[in-house]
């Protein structure tokens, strides 16, 4: 598999884009700025980006949705509880972080879910908490965490849908179960390294004691 993992936008969002071995079809996570950079490094490794996969509707994570889809005709996938809010973001929040409007979702996906392009599958695990439809999405050796498990945090839950309770709920159900070797893709950088490991997290997250 292609991974690359990506510092986009003003916001210290990671996007990545995932190939597989064979390049062909891919997908892209969270494309929140840099689209060109993004889709540029695409064609270099032979990846079609056939869907974009949204963590959460919060706009930090979705303001480049409408340019990825727009130039390159990816399908937007995300939680069925947070479709509703791709299309719901104020105005005032879309200009206060210089982003564009999303469009809406051209599929919900739910716990359990599988998606695939090519020979890659994702596995959609829904971890609400920071907000509703939150998900994470795993791989094999590898999951996405989006905002709700940072290296050395977790997401904020004084949002509107925020819950600290199923914040905590969900990544010691959903995350800590998987393998502790499994490497830990965040939505941020803001810990002191861009990854980091379910051991790891588990035994040195403060938020997790």
């Amino acid at each position: 598999m292609f991974l690359k993992q990506l510092e986009v936008g003003n916001f210290s969002v990671f996007a990545y884009l995932l190939g597989g071995d064979s390049a062909g079809d891919g997908f892209v996570i969270d494309p929140a700025g840099d689209v060109d950079q993004i889709i540029a490094l695409a064609v270099r490794q032979k990846i079609t980006i056939q869907y974009i996969l949204n963590t959460h509707a919060h706009v930090d994570h979705v303001m480049g949705n409408e340019e990825m889809k727009r130039k390159t005709g990816a399908k937007i996938i995300i939680h069925e509880e947070d479709a509703p809010l791709l299309t719901r973001i104020p105005r005032s929040m879309l200009s206060m972080f210089g982003g564009r409007p999303s469009p809406p979702a051209d599929q919900t996906v739910k716990d359990g879910d599988l998606i695939r392009a090519g020979d890659l599958t994702l596995k959609v695990l829904h971890t609400p908490g920071h907000s509703p439809g939150g998900i994470c999405l795993h791989s094999d050796h590898v999951v996405f965490t989006g905002d709700t498990l940072f290296v050395g945090g977790v997401g904020r839950t004084d949002l509107p849908g925020g819950s600290w309770p199923l914040m905590l709920q969900s990544i010691k159900t959903k995350i800590l179960t998987l393998p502790d070797d499994t490497i830990i893709y965040p939505g941020h950088n803001y810990g002191h390294a861009p990854s980091s490991t379910i051991e790891k997290e588990r035994l040195h997250n403060p938020f997790l004691k």
